[in-house]
């Protein structure tokens, strides 16, 4: 490729230069909601990171097939596995079916999504869509002797798989560290080492998501899905797996054991890992009773808000981060983000008012350089934005006439702020496409009004001229005559 992508994998603990499986193809698996409820800022993260990695990834030339499942059974209370399923609770205490739960939080997820201008996944599966595979997976690992079966449940035996394998590479934890942890757990009684986890559990009575298998009736594992439609839709090995931090223990290494106990395969090439985002120095998750739903950020109706905030915004606060560092929650901050976005709008805007000029003082390309050696390196957003900031300030130099751009510059820094500020970053707009569509005719249209202005002047039409400036400062269009034709600005 033109240009080389280098990554940090989580799994060695290092950068590497991405090097697909089998290029020009690029697989990625990106752990999706448990959809028992509204979606919050920490769900925002790991969907607005792994939306520019699909971005640019697909930038670059590859092919790329994203995958990143709903779950909707199995996701126990705590991230246990004792408890009750979360979207079945959910389901008693509305008194609905739990597909009911599921498709009504699933539409929400898609609808935030939308305003956070997310690109859809090529494929996203469910979990409870999968049941059968789930079970032909854990039969694989049974046979292959790391599972065991007690009283209708089955569970991954650990200390077995580590004593050939290493359990705990992706965390760095040890077995030892294991056995403290687990200690005191409760409801551990069928299990051979309290560290061991659930592939199938038995469904009691009480339980109204289950499925016949060859155990009796009971229900999957969290772990296990994952394990199980990453290698359906991308092969026993693949390139990427992403997910939170928060994930990296139990959840992917649990996955990390399925997929070599059944296969026999290290499924995953690059592990890749966004950090929290945090409200006062805490993980902000629905757990701990501290979050913020999305659907709150756009409306602004949260005691912790102090205005509503856009999907653009939110989006470009989270991108003002590179994804591997903590992000915290503040009015502040998104006040901030939403300025800075709007002066990059506005920049973007004012590309359409620079007077070429026939020679340059600005050497333009170094912005494009910058904005792909930024991405390049472990996908840097913020150093990416940076370079368009910095273009920004130039664009606006020339507007003012202290710098002075040819037609070659002007095409080539909206070149620029197209690729990396509307479709890559995809910061420019809420929704995208038909919003940059509706601006560039509004551009259009503006300058015919201001050319046809002109030309009314130059035929010393003043009445015409005076009346397009006035119906336009109606709208709030402040029309500028200077000596080399007229500018605008529109309100804020």
């Amino acid at each position: 490729m033109e240009h080389p992508l280098i990554v940090y994998n989580s799994l060695t603990r290092k950068k590497e230069q991405f090097v697909p499986l089998n290029p020009p193809f690029a697989g990625m698996y990106v752990c999706g909601p448990t959809v028992y409820g509204d979606a919050h800022l920490g769900h925002a993260r790991p969907a607005i990171t792994f939306d520019l990695v699909f971005r640019y990834l697909t930038h670059l030339g590859y092919r790329v097939r994203y995958v990143r499942n709903i779950t909707d059974v199995g996701h126990l209370e705590n991230d246990s596995d004792s408890g009750e399923d979360k979207i079945g609770k959910k389901a008693r205490l509305e008194q609905l079916e739990p597909m009911e739960v599921v498709q009504y939080y699933t539409d929400r997820y898609h609808a935030d999504m939308d305003q956070l201008n997310v690109l859809k996944p090529s494929i996203e599966p469910r979990a409870s869509g999968h049941i059968i595979e789930q079970i032909e997976m854990i039969k694989s690992i049974l046979q292959n002797g790391f599972a065991y079966e007690a009283d209708g449940s089955v569970y991954f035996d650990v200390h077995k798989y580590n004593t050939l394998h290493h359990y705990g590479k992706l965390s760095g934890r040890v077995i030892e560290q294991l056995m403290e942890g687990y200690r005191n757990l409760d409801g551990q009684e069928q299990k051979r080492n309290p560290e061991d986890f659930a592939l199938w559990k038995k469904a009691e009575a009480s339980h109204i998501m289950r499925w016949p298998s060859p155990w009796g009736d009971g229900f999957p594992g969290w772990h296990i899905e994952c394990s199980v439609m990453s290698s359906k839709y991308l092969g026993d090995v693949f390139d990427i797996h992403g997910g939170g931090m928060d994930l990296l223990f139990p959840h992917h290494e649990c996955e990390i054991a399925q997929n070599r106990a059944a296969s026999g395969k290290d499924a995953v090439r690059y592990w890749l890992h966004n950090n929290m985002i945090t409200i006062n120095g805490q993980k902000m998750g629905k757990s701990l009773g501290n979050f913020i739903t999305l659907g709150e950020f756009f409306n602004g109706q949260h005691p912790a808000l102090e205005q509503a905030y856009s999907g653009a915004t939110i989006r470009f606060f989270v991108l003002q981060a590179h994804y591997r560092s903590t992000l915290d929650f503040g009015n502040e901050a998104l006040k901030a983000a939403e300025k800075g976005l709007k002066r990059l709008q506005d920049a973007y805007g004012n590309l359409t008012k620079v007077i070429p000029k026939p020679t340059s003082t600005v050497d333009i390309a170094t912005y494009r350089k910058r904005c792909y050696d930024a991405l390049n390196d472990d996908f840097n957003s913020p150093l990416a934005i940076a370079a368009l900031f910095d273009a920004a300030r130039t664009i606006n130099a020339a507007c003012d006439g202290k710098e002075n751009l040819t037609e070659a510059d002007i095409a080539s820094l909206t070149e620029t702020f197209h690729i990396f500020f509307c479709d890559i970053l995809a910061i420019n707009s809420q929704k995208g496409g038909n919003q940059e569509k509706m601006l560039d005719i509004v551009k259009g249209l503006m300058n015919l009004i201001l050319e046809y202005r002109q030309d009314s002047r130059q035929k010393k039409d003043w009445a015409a001229s005076d009346k397009i400036r006035d119906g336009l400062q109606g709208l709030g269009i402040v029309v500028k005559d200077g000596k080399e034709g007229a500018s605008y600005t529109v309100p804020d």
